[in-house]
């Protein structure tokens, strides 16, 4: 009898069809961008390909692996750099400056068997990890802007920014199996309408009066080179009377002569003086 049901055509599909189906929930084939979770009896029991530093592609784990048939079960999770975006995330500044941000974050699972466990999913893990990561990417963004000027976006210190919050979401997104491999902020726009022109008035005023501040710094600058200067030269003219008092009389004399009667060539003057003046006792030569 049994060898009738061996010789049946019928029979021996149907046991090359459960042979079959055995073999292909026994095997699994891993690629290089994907790293997975065995669950047995819905429970985390290990990991295929899972993602270590400076690993070279071929010998990851990946390929050809083998499972217990129905009773395992692979939880896949990408084993690339990923990705997650905040659009349009209110912030204030801490010049009460609201603003309008933009940022992105790229992230990899670096331990699946915790991002399964922590987000308590059985697939389309990477989907969940994002929708965890999401919140917290808003609140490191908000926490470190709201430490800082507007203007500090606009300055070389925007790198540091950023690093404080990849940081900050490092410390958090950790519970989920993540390591965060860049933080950017794609442009903070200020809101349009009445904030807009309220920011725009305030910044102008605060330009305008720091214009005011530099200029009045410059004129008691001025004043105060000035006031050095005819202090020095004050200085020099004593220390010249003092070497030799009759010089110095004579010099000024000359001096005064020049600008009065000659007025450096521009013109003449007509003086009606007696001969013994004081003012003309240098043309009446040493006695």
């Amino acid at each position: 009898m049994s060898r009738t049901l061996l010789r049946n055509p019928i029979t021996l599909g149907i046991v090359a069809l459960l042979l079959l189906i055995v073999a292909a929930s026994s095997v699994a084939i891993v690629p290089e961008t994907r790293q997975a979770v065995i669950l047995r009896f819905q429970q985390p029991v290990a990991t295929i390909n899972e993602y270590h530093p400076n690993e070279v592609f071929g010998r990851t784990g990946a390929g050809i692996n083998f499972r217990v048939p129905f009773i395992d079960r692979l939880v896949w999770v990408d084993k690339r750099v990923l990705d997650v975006e905040l659009d349009n995330q209110p912030v204030l500044s801490t010049d009460q400056t609201r603003l309008e941000v933009d940022a992105y974050a790229r992230f990899r699972i670096v331990d699946p068997l915790k991002a399964v466990i922590s987000t308590g999913s059985t697939s389309v893990t990477e989907q969940r990890v994002k929708d965890q990561l999401q919140p917290l990417f808003s609140s490191s963004l908000r926490n470190e802007l709201g430490k800082r000027p507007f203007a500090a976006l606009l300055s070389p210190e925007r790198t540091q920014v950023m690093g404080n919050i990849r940081a900050g979401l490092q410390r958090l997104a950790s519970q989920y199996g993540v390591q965060i491999v860049d933080v950017r902020i794609k442009h903070a726009d200020l809101p349009t309408g009445t904030p807009f022109d309220s920011a725009l008035n305030r910044m102008r005023t605060a330009r305008h009066q720091q214009a005011l501040t530099i200029q009045a710094q410059g004129a008691q600058t001025a004043q105060i080179i000035s006031a050095q200067a005819d202090a020095q030269a004050a200085q020099i003219y004593a220390a010249a009377f003092n070497k030799d008092a009759e010089f110095y009389d004579f010099y000024r004399a000359m001096q005064s002569y020049r600008y009065t009667f000659a007025q450096d060539g521009k013109g003449s003057t007509s003086l009606v003086l007696s001969p013994d003046n004081a003012y003309l006792k240098e043309f009446q030569g040493r006695r």
